[in-house]
């Protein structure tokens, strides 16, 4: 794990125990700090019984205190320890933020930092990638795998490569990434802000962390991340704040299966420029992209049966997210004379109203099948352009797309909604779709009932 001297004797609140808050609290207590720690849950407050105190930092005099460690689960705008740690004078900080204070003790190394509404987890992966098939040393974390405090350091000339939500920026304060990326910003959590501008402002601190002559990459395909493009240009030395250039990818694409789709070629310029910065040459990271497969959930290539292939990308819970996935398969003349080829399975529980930029991608769809709670409201909006079967159940969707589709298709499960009417997480919506796929096609994988909300493994 990473430790540091920096925390010893010092006196920290962990609020939130689940994998983040566990790791602060392990690295914290490796370093000889005092900690005081809380979740609701037993069974998460359960491993640190006689090591810790454990009490609700919201009712503990927090006087002395270097700062509360915030799960990125705990809103910030509601949750009363933001104004019970502001009367003493304490502030809500990150595990992130105590990585970023813990890098002077570190051997020499790099950080990455990647964000962005949509994109970041695969532009995370694929930057990891791209080092790691480098034979340059590199850890993955943040809000994606293992958390970073969790991991062990890396030594001299390694990469830290974190992904970052908002939530995490908010309570980021001190760190210069040497190379930071933005991959787009569209409404998502505005649950948590005051609006989209304030949401789009949290995306902004990753780079106001940055030091002028640190690089910053953006996707520039929107206007909120080209705005912040032009306020970093603006304080930066020349060609330290750049827009990513999908151009120069594009005749790679077709050889790139983990990469399919507009959306990824963003993904992949995004992270050749940020290793092309940590000196990876264009010949190892050409011959890397093709090494990538992609990430479970997102795009996900799950089966090929009968020429039809199976994508899960349960991932994508809103309609900005299902949008680029629609737009990967668009007709061709080649295929079935140019009809439309994507049968798409839809719904859940729904974020917004509407179909959003997907009805931008309404001609590449050859049918769909309405599912979940939103199902009705998807059949009904769909209907009047596009072939839709209400199916209510996700097994009964791919049991009749798969009836329906004729060969070179795609059978695409892009749900645009969140997963809780049905099931725990996508997680465990991409895993069931995945069974059903691996029962159609004969690979023998075992199909189980999927886990609602609330339940357990």
């Amino acid at each position: 794990m990473i430790t540091s001297s920096a925390f010893h004797g010092k006196k920290y609140a962990v609020l939130g125990l689940a994998r983040s808050g566990a790791a602060t609290v392990e690295a914290l207590l490796a370093s000889g700090a005092q900690v005081l720690a809380w979740d609701r849950q037993d069974n998460a407050r359960a491993p640190f019984e006689g090591r810790c105190e454990l009490a609700d930092p919201i009712e503990a005099d927090l006087t002395g205190f270097a700062g509360v460690v915030v799960s990125p689960g705990v809103p910030l705008n509601t949750h009363p320890i933001a104004g019970h740690a502001a009367r003493f004078g304490v502030p809500l900080i990150s595990d992130i933020e105590l990585f970023a204070q813990a890098r002077s003790g570190l051997p020499p190394h790099k950080v990455v930092g990647i964000t962005g509404t949509n994109g970041k987890s695969t532009t995370t992966a694929l930057v990891h990638h791209l080092l790691e098939t480098a034979g340059v040393p590199s850890r993955m974390g943040g809000n994606i795998g293992l958390p970073i405090l969790a991991q062990d350091p890396l030594p001299e000339g390694g990469v830290y490569v974190l992904e970052l939500s908002s939530y995490q920026i908010d309570s980021t304060f001190s760190l210069a990434s040497d190379v930071a990326a933005l991959s787009n910003i569209t409404p998502d959590h505005l649950d948590r802000y005051e609006g989209f501008e304030a949401y789009a402002a949290s995306k902004a601190r990753l780079f106001s962390m940055q030091r002028p002559e640190q690089l910053a990459v953006f996707g520039c395909a929107d206007e909120p991340t080209s705005a912040i493009h032009a306020r970093e240009a603006a304080r930066r030395e020349a060609g330290r704040a750049v827009c990513a250039d999908r151009s120069a990818l594009a005749p790679l694409q077709p050889a790139l299966p983990g990469l399919a789709g507009p959306h990824n070629l963003e993904n992949a310029a995004l992270a050749v420029a940020m290793v092309e910065e940590l000196g990876v040459a264009r010949a190892q990271w050409q011959e890397s992209l093709a090494s990538f497969h992609g990430l479970p959930h997102r795009m996900e290539m799950v089966g090929l049966h009968a020429d039809v292939l199976f994508i899960n990308d349960s991932k994508a819970t809103n309609p900005d997210s299902t949008a680029p996935a629609l737009a990967a398969y668009p007709p061709d003349p080649a295929i079935n004379n140019g009809a439309p080829r994507i049968h798409w399975i839809v719904g859940g529980l729904p974020k917004e109203d509407g179909l959003g930029p997907c009805e931008q991608h309404l001609g590449n769809i050859a049918a769909a099948y309405a599912i979940g709670e939103a199902g009705p409201r998807f059949a009904e909006l769909l209907a009047p352009h596009v072939h839709v079967e209400r199916a209510e159940m996700m097994c009964e969707a791919v049991t009749r797309a798969f009836a329906r589709a004729r060969p070179s298709e795609v059978i695409l499960l892009s749900p645009a909604c969140a997963s809780f009417d049905q099931f725990r997480d996508y997680e465990a919506r991409g895993a069931y779709f995945r069974q059903l796929v691996a029962a159609l096609t004969g690979t023998g994988e075992e199909v189980t009932e999927p886990l609602a909300r609330g339940e357990t493994a």
